[in-house]
């Protein structure tokens, strides 16, 4: 099987942390350039993260007999993690978007319980769940211009126990830079390639999911992305 990833020895100094800028172009391109179907990434992401989760948290650490994991989802992202965790899905605002459209209804189709509200007492979400997925916030949201229910949401994990796992950037944040009003995750998966904010990321674990990229569009944006080992789609830095 081919490494889509190139093998560079300098990796931990070469690797690039992208712009808001280089990333929006990036993904135009596979779109555009490299016919990559909207959704065909967004399932090669979620599996991707899905794999991240089960490393950073393998299921004989999970401190509960249930493997319970919630995961909030903003207007633009849905997600669940499949395997043998066993999801249930906060989605707020749901998108008008047919494409998420479907994904909402294979979740409803495959029993994945969404809950019709976040409890605002959050002894109760740190006695339901392993962990929180924080799918709120994405690259296109602007960090100073947090509007309810996101605001609300984003008060409540500030105050969980339990660990979180952000994709991408940590919601709150801007994708150039950490914002100290934002979350402080204890994971995050950065998807495609690190964005500049996680620089100043200071957590347990850090991974990216970013094997599929086509060598060339690597290698336009410099990115030196580490190699994946194996058959991995996901890599720890």
């Amino acid at each position: 099987m081919s490494n889509s990833g190139f093998e560079n020895k300098d990796t931990e100094e070469a690797l690039r942390y992208i712009s808001k800028k280089e990333a929006d172009a990036l993904e135009k391109e596979l779109l555009e350039d490299y016919r990559f179907g909207k959704q065909q990434l967004i399932e090669i992401l979620g599996h991707n993260c899905a794999m991240a989760v089960t490393k950073a948290f393998p299921l004989r650490t999970l401190p509960r007999k249930q493997p319970t994991i919630l995961v909030i989802c903003g207007p633009e992202q849905n997600g669940a993690i499949g395997l043998d965790y066993e999801p249930t899905i906060f989605y707020p605002k749901r998108s008008l978007d047919n494409l998420y459209k479907d994904f909402t209804i294979q979740c409803e189709k495959m029993d994945i319980p969404f809950l019709s509200y976040l409890p605002t007492e959050v002894q109760l979400i740190n006695d339901a769940y392993n962990l929180v997925v924080d799918a709120v916030l994405g690259i296109e949201a602007e960090s100073e211009e947090v509007k309810e229910p996101y605001y609300s949401i984003l008060g409540t994990l500030k105050q969980i126990r339990i660990p979180i796992i952000s994709l991408d950037i940590p919601s709150g944040w801007d994708a150039e830079a950490r914002n100290p009003d934002g979350l402080n995750p204890d994971v995050l998966i950065s998807l495609v390639a690190p964005k500049k904010c996680a620089l100043q990321y200071s957590g347990k674990h850090h991974f990216v999911a970013g094997r599929f990229l086509p060598y060339d569009i690597q290698k336009k944006y410099d990115l030196n992305l580490p190699k994946y080992p194996g058959t991995e789609s996901v890599v720890q830095l």
